[in-house]
């Protein structure tokens, strides 16, 4: 009996891996609350790896509004809505920061198709955690995906259209003459570096002062 049992959680859980790779993840964020869960009301950053490999973040933070970061692999807009329950309505937050759009670019998502899921996630979270403000952190360039900062460009301007809460995540990764700077990138030549990181906190320091209290 036992071996069926063992047999059968084996089964349910590749299956839910299977179905979504970030569950590892988010179980291991579930196992994190139930040692020590975030009180209500706090400022949630929920995003991609932008912000799963933010190592400043705690530091970065100091001085801010109460906030936690449950930034999880490569997602997408799609995967913050798949985990929507258990990744933002449990902690009822009182502000939701997201940086996504991002990777679903990268995977042939149309800017579209992608504001259509920001929607979707504005409707769930009026309804589930209501009070609750939204920011969209802009879709940042990289050496490594250049070939779709159009894209980038079109997804920012769609969202930023909608006049909600928006940090521009884009323009500050540029010098003056419009060249994108070379020395913001890990080797991949995608992910951001400590000097890298040094701006993606400004911009969220800087929205944060000025609009949370």
């Amino acid at each position: 009996m036992n071996k069926i049992l063992i047999a059968l959680l084996l089964f349910v859980s590749t299956n839910l891996l299977a179905q979504n790779p970030f569950e590892k993840e988010i179980l291991a964020y579930e196992k994190q609350d139930s040692l020590s869960m975030p009180t209500k009301g706090q400022v949630l950053f929920l995003g991609s790896s932008s912000f799963r490999l933010w190592k400043t973040f705690d530091a970065d933070m100091k001085g801010m509004p109460a906030a936690f970061n449950r930034g999880f692999g490569g997602s997408t807009l799609a995967d913050a809505l798949y985990y929507f329950d258990r990744m933002v309505v449990k902690y009822q937050p009182k502000w939701v920061i997201m940086y996504e759009g991002d990777n679903d670019i990268a995977r042939g998502k149309s800017p579209q198709v992608i504001a259509a899921e920001y929607d979707e996630f504005v409707s769930r979270l009026a309804k589930q955690v209501p009070g609750a403000k939204l920011v969209f952190v802009a879709a940042r360039p990289s050496l490594a995906r250049t070939a779709l900062v159009d894209k980038q460009r079109e997804l920012n301007a769609l969202i930023k259209a909608k006049r909600g809460y928006f940090i521009d995540m884009h323009s500050p990764f540029y010098l003056a003459d419009g060249t994108l700077m070379q020395d913001i990138f890990v080797a991949d030549k995608l992910h951001l570096n400590e000097k890298g990181y040094v701006i993606f906190a400004k911009q969220i320091q800087d929205f944060m002062i000025k609009n949370i209290k």
